[in-house]
């Protein structure tokens, strides 16, 4: 009779453990890439360059493919994309000079995603060709 109870109480204990853990977060990976059209890529349709891995983590997760770029230059748009505001709200219309660039001041999504508990990092390539890639935090 022990035997019943102890075997309940054990798979109850067992699934409320399992019901308190929590959540794990999803992965999230931004591919941003200057001058790719809509059908460069095989998940899009293109058949004469292959992109296996970008297909594979097209097929994995969750692709986006209403996104609009909010100016004609490419630093201001990367900046609304980081920021998730329109740029000429903090003055970066315009590609930046020497010594400008995207205001201390602004929040970005990194500094959203490091505050709900995530790790966060870049990989900038900026010409392949040429191995100008480099990476940070």
């Amino acid at each position: 009779m022990n035997r019943p109870i102890a075997s309940l109480f054990l798979v109850l204990t067992a699934s409320c453990t399992v019901l308190a853990a929590p959540p794990k977060k999803p992965n999230i990976l931004f591919i941003v890439a200057d001058d790719l059209g809509y059908a460069d890529v095989g998940f899009q349709g293109c058949k004469d360059i292959p992109t296996p891995n970008v297909d594979a983590l097209a097929a994995s997760g969750i692709r986006f493919t209403s996104g609009y770029v909010s100016g004609p230059y490419c630093s201001p748009t990367r900046a609304g994309l980081m920021t998730g505001r329109y740029q000429t709200r903090f003055g970066h219309e315009f590609n930046p000079g020497d010594n400008d660039g995207l205001p201390l001041s602004e929040t970005t999504i990194a500094d959203r995603l490091k505050a709900a508990g995530y790790v966060t990092g870049l990989v900038l390539c900026h010409d392949q060709k040429l191995g100008l890639c480099r990476m940070g935090k």
